[in-house]
């Protein structure tokens, strides 16, 4: 599909404590992220920048029943060394693909890849984080 259509872009304040609580969180034991002043952040962590989203972030034809929803693949790509403490980050989403597939048990699946571009205050693309989301033709539990 490759619709390049971009959502609002929102920032993204990549802050010392909040690198320090989600490599705690995860279990992250590199010193990197727990002793340094302006510790690096560790890959996962864009996966928060979705707490700094507002409803307008999402690409315009992003519709979907939420209840049906499963998170089937995340990737992280970088180009060049991974956020540190202190960087403000502007994010943007765009809808990289979309397309269904038939269900084992029935009922259509819908599969839509999203990309979000993370740039630095220089407007140099830091990060791209891939996230494909699953629409089930019915919520978990729902009978047929």
């Amino acid at each position: 599909m490759g619709d390049e259509t971009y959502g609002e872009p929102f920032t993204v304040e990549v802050e010392r404590g909040k690198i320090r609580e989600f490599a705690r969180a995860t279990k992250a034991r590199d010193p990197r992220y727990l002793e340094d002043p302006r510790p690096v952040a560790p890959p996962t962590f864009l996966a928060s920048a979705a707490l700094w989203a507002g409803p307008d972030a999402v690409p315009p034809g992003l519709v979907r029943n939420w209840s049906r929803i499963l998170h089937g693949e995340q990737e992280y790509v970088f180009h060049g060394p991974p956020p540190r403490a202190g960087q403000r980050l502007t994010a943007r989403q765009h809808i990289a693909d979309s397309y269904t597939k038939q269900g084992r048990r029935g009922g259509e699946m819908r599969f839509t890849v999203l990309v979000t571009e993370f740039h630095d205050e220089d407007g140099t693309l830091v990060a791209e984080a891939r996230s494909t989301v699953i629409e089930t033709s019915r919520a978990a539990g729902e009978e047929s």
